[in-house]
């Protein structure tokens, strides 16, 4: 193919054609010849006469230059004209195509399986084999084969949410014969790729692809000095650019949404920016996640863990220490210790308890009350970590003497053990090693931690299974038990120095942290993963979406600690992963990870990802050179003469229509009917239409169709509502802004909708439509419950953009648009139903029974009544199915029509029964 810039041209040689337009310049001169002179006397008698033919002795020099231009676009049209020729060098051998497979390629991923599968097709067609791999995947030897073979394995590959594995044992893999190369990479410099680089280029041409666009990464939060630090890395390091950074979390309701929102200004050439993100500590200990807004990558998503939230913690002693004993104090230490790391909650038991803690410190604290002990046993139940030291007190006391007492892990001997004692041993004892299971497992023993005295446990057969750590005779040093979802930790010695070194140790503030009593406000380190096996809670995809573990195994705590140095792997995926007492996120990108960008050979041909499609000229060259042909016709007989009156009219209108024609054949392509779609969207915009979402369940779709069908035939009797036949909708597909309202019945097994569709939706929400998500269940475990419907609603409705919710308040607009309701049953009575919260400034205006909530919609509506079911009917109109029993059953049923009423005609109308105009009618009809 011969090119002109970005012009090609698939049959040049019949551009040798416009070598011989200077010989037609000659020729087309010569035509009509020159006329002889002659003279005649009797021409004297002709002058004066007007000769309505005339005829020119020469051919005009424009007209010339016409047809020039018609034959040069003739011939030019016939060679073949091609827009952004792909320039494609003929290859011969088998060819390799390489892509990274990681989560930098996940904003790319589409294209880059379109244009590998069409490297696997261009290979086909030259008959050459073909291999394709993904550096994601384990090493393993390359073979060859055809490329239908490769055709359907392409398609369906994905990326992964961690980076290239092994890179340089790729290298090893690779056949012994000589082969072409073409890479599609992400364009980061991954540990290894040089050497395999290297290793491809030995084997034949390597020739390497790689978007334009930066890639973008997010660091692991940290907090200093009292605020959150956000970091976000890019490469290749180019112009200026500013990224917003997102903080989600479940708020008050439980709903996850965007709880702060940070912007880092990335100056030109610079590859990294850092930000603080000032929130207070009870948004901070609700954040999960922070993510690059915009960007679905799991690069750009950052969970969080313990080491960004500070544990509200209680310390109590037995009285205020004396001054000038404040070593000697039972909660100095524990001070010390927690104040820098955890949130500090002062006051009496029954005070603290109102605040809701983490965790409950009683440091040498024997007697409780029985108002205290009870209130602290259902704090502990409810999750709370109730940790005990012990104490003189402790030890003269009768807790737990006869009788395990209910916050106590073990039964206690009368008096103690120390040295010299009655019950003593002649020298202080060391601990013992932390036995396997004990959540202080694999810390490192201080040689100068010893113990002069304890309280000791009575020897009951649950002692073993209880004791935690002991020392080194086996006495048991820390005793735990559950309770509840909760826990009650004793430690049997003083929780200052008074009977051990323990609390002037660095294991002292370790074991703390394992009993997740504090936690560190930086990264975990490798010690603090050793000695546990860290189970997945939650994974990542390559895109950031997050998804439960599944049988995802554990990970030992040193490979996680590698794992959280190097990046994730197939074995170890980035999410959060939990110990014992603790969780730990393992992120893509590390807290000191670089991105740099990637390094090839010398003579490797780097090219683009996006490339221009072909476009033929041909049709259009071809059109022009007939536009100028049929142009030259008419300049033809203007010149001579023979344009004149009805002839030149006629003759102007028909080399337009000629012209135009071209024209409108081309536009004949786009066509003017019917298009896919059409009849859909007719349908929908006739009228008023009710619709509901398509759940794939063909029982509850049609249960859905049946009860908007008799909830739109109520409609038609009783207001001035005419809707048509409702309509079930694909969220994947359908356009949702014809409808006014959605009716989305909940089912366990219902996908989770897709990007695209997300988009839809909260478009959808944000222009004024409402969704009634009905789970169906009779809200038997109440709003967030973990009914299989009700699980399935909170996966769905991660991703929408739904406001603060609460229960429907007596005088919410729903209680009165067309009824006045006080409950709206559905074929279930009981559950109740959520609504978007009131504004705070709503309040109650003197002399009106409600709130002013002037054109507030609601746009969801939460329920779990089965209302399709109470509204359905079968083609003659009579229910389809009871509804409680008897005339108590029909009436539910009514009321269930007349909430659906209420519900279209608060979408249709928005609140303007909240309106003030109104309130004299309202006040009377409520007898008021």
């Amino acid at each position: 193919m011969f090119g002109l810039g970005p012009i090609g041209f698939l049959t040049p040689w019949l551009l040798w054609g416009l070598v011989a337009l200077p010989i037609l310049w000659l020729l087309l001169r010569a035509v009509p010849p020159a006329p002889i002179r002659r003279q005649f006397p009797g021409v004297a008698l002709l002058l004066g006469l007007k000769d309505d033919d005339a005829e020119t002795d020469k051919t005009p020099w424009w007209l010339l230059l016409l047809r020039m231009l018609a034959v040069a676009a003739a011939i030019a049209g016939f060679a073949g004209p091609v827009l952004n020729p792909e320039a494609k060098q003929a290859g011969q051998g088998p060819l390799l195509v390489v892509l990274d497979g990681g989560w930098a390629e996940s904003r790319d991923w589409p294209r880059r399986v379109e244009r590998a599968a069409q490297l696997v097709d261009e290979a086909g067609q030259e008959g050459r084999t073909v291999s394709v791999i993904r550096l994601t995947e384990a090493p393993q030897d390359v073979t060859f084969q055809t490329a239908e073979v490769w055709a359907g394995r392409v398609a369906a590959m994905q990326p992964t949410a961690w980076g290239p594995q092994a890179m340089q044992d790729w290298a090893e893999k690779l056949p012994a014969e000589g082969f072409d190369t073409i890479w599609l990479s992400d364009g980061i410099a991954h540990e290894g790729r040089e050497a395999l680089a290297a290793a491809l280029s030995d084997k034949g041409r390597l020739t390497v692809i790689e978007s334009g666009r930066p890639v973008l990464a997010l660091h692991p939060a940290e907090f200093a000095d009292g605020r959150v630090q956000v970091a976000v890395s890019r490469v290749p390091a180019g112009g200026p650019v500013e990224v917003e950074v997102a903080a989600r979390g479940p708020d008050p309701a439980g709903i996850d949404r965007e709880l702060a929102r940070v912007t880092l200004a990335l100056a030109a050439g610079e590859a990294r920016a850092e930000a603080p993100m000032d929130l207070p500590p009870e948004l901070r200990n609700r954040i999960t996640r922070f993510e690059i807004a915009g960007l679905r990558s799991a690069g750009a998503v950052s969970l969080t863990d313990d080491s960004l939230k500070r544990r509200k913690v209680a310390i109590l002693g037995p009285g205020s220490a004396q001054e000038g004993l404040q070593l000697l104090s039972p909660t100095h230490y524990l001070r010390q210790a927690l104040a820098p790391v955890a949130d500090l909650v002062e006051g009496s038991l029954s005070e603290v308890l109102l605040a809701k803690p983490d965790v409950i410190i009683l440091a040498d604290v024997a007697k409780l009350t029985q108002g205290e002990q009870d209130a602290t046993v259902d704090w502990v139940e409810e999750g709370g970590l109730l940790l005990r030291f012990a104490g003189p007190r402790l030890a003269a006391s009768e807790v737990s003497r006869f009788e395990e007492d209910a916050l106590m892990p073990v039964r206690l001997r009368e008096g103690g053990r120390a040295v010299g004692g009655a019950m003593s041993w002649g020298e202080p004892k060391a601990l013992a090693p932390f036995a396997e299971g004990s959540p202080f497992f694999g810390l490192a023993l201080p040689e100068d931690v010893e113990v002069k005295a304890q309280v000791l446990a009575q020897p009951d057969p649950e002692l073993a299974e209880r004791t935690i750590a002991a020392l080194a005779d086996g006495t048991p040093l820390v005793t735990r038990k559950a309770l509840g979802d909760g826990s009650v930790v004793l430690v049997h010695v003083t929780a200052n120095a008074e009977w051990s070194t323990l609390p002037l140790s660095g294991l002292f503030v370790q074991m703390l942290e394992r009993l997740a009593v504090s936690t560190r406000p930086a990264l975990p380190e490798a010690a603090d993963l050793e000695g546990q096996t860290w189970v997945p809670e939650l994974v990542l995809d390559a895109w950031g979406a997050e998804a439960e573990a599944g049988e995802v195994a554990g990970v030992e705590g040193e490979v996680l600690a590698q794992a959280m140095e190097t990046g994730p792997g197939p074995a170890h995926p980035p999410g959060l992963y939990a110990g014992q007492d603790r969780r730990v996120a393992l992120n893509v990108i590390g807290a000191g990870a670089e991105l740099l960008p990637a390094e090839w050979p010398a003579g490797t041909v780097v090219e683009g990802l996006a490339v221009a499609p072909e476009r033929s000229l041909k049709g259009p060259v071809l059109a022009a050179a007939l536009t100028l042909l049929l142009l030259d016709i008419l300049a033809a007989l203007w010149v001579a003469g023979r344009l004149s009156g009805l002839r030149r009219g006629v003759v102007v209108l028909a080399v337009a229509m000629l012209v135009l024609g071209g024209h409108a054949r081309a536009e004949d392509a786009a066509p003017d009917g019917p298009q896919p779609g059409d009849d859909f969207a007719l349908q929908a915009t006739t009228a008023v239409v009710l619709a509901h979402v398509l759940t794939g369940d063909v029982q509850v779709d049609d249960l859905a169709q049946a009860g908007l069908t008799g909830l739109g035939e109520r409609l038609w009797e009783r207001t001035s509502i005419e809707p048509a036949e409702p309509m079930g909708v694909d969220i994947e597909r359908d356009e949702l802004a014809f409808f006014p309202f959605l009716y989305w019945p909940v089912t366990p097994g219902m996908a989770t909708p897709s990007a695209a569709a997300y988009d839809r939706l909260n478009q959808y929400l944000r222009t004024g439509g409402m969704i009634l998500f009905d789970t169906r269940d009779a809200d038997v475990t109440s709003f967030g419950g973990s009914s299989p419907e009700g699980d399935a609603l909170q996966r769905i409705a991660a991703g929408l953009d739904i406001p603060a919710l609460e229960a429907v308040p007596a005088d919410h607009v729903l209680t009165r648009t067309f009824y006045l309701l006080q409950e709206f049953p559905g074929r279930h009575a009981q559950g109740a139903i959520w609504v978007e919260a009131a504004p705070p400034e709503a309040a109650l205006e003197e002399g009106m029974p409600f709130r002013m909530l002037n054109d507030g919609v609601t746009p969801v509506v939460i329920g779990g009544n089965d209302w399709a079911a109470a509204w359905a009917v079968n083609d003659i109109g009579v229910p389809l199915l009871p509804v409680g029993r008897g005339a108590a059953g029909e009436r539910q049923r009514e009321i269930a029509y007349r909430f659906g009423i209420n519900l279209i005609m608060h979408v249709l109308t928005g609140n303007y029964k909240s309106d003030q105009v109104h309130v004299p009618a309202l006040l009377e009809r409520l007898g008021q």
